[in-house]
């Protein structure tokens, strides 16, 4: 991991919330782990391409939605 992460901020929780789903729901539908799902909402974790685009496609939402840098 770059010495950026820091400077990557996410909504991921928010939207997550927003569409009534668990960590847990997320994590079936992305079909990735649960843990990977916390890890990325406490910022301990920047996801991959693909699982970053998984949640988005998920969501209803893209990437950008999920993912900012911090300025």
């Amino acid at each position: 991991m770059g010495k950026d992460h820091k400077k990557l901020m996410n909504s991921l929780e928010k939207l997550r919330k927003n569409a009534g789903l668990t960590q847990q729901e997320l994590s079936e539908r992305a079909d990735f782990s649960r843990k990977s799902i916390n890890a990325v909402e406490n910022e301990i974790y920047v996801p991959s391409t693909v699982l970053a685009a998984k949640m988005a496609d998920t969501l209803r939402c893209k990437v950008e939605d999920l993912f900012r840098l911090a300025k």
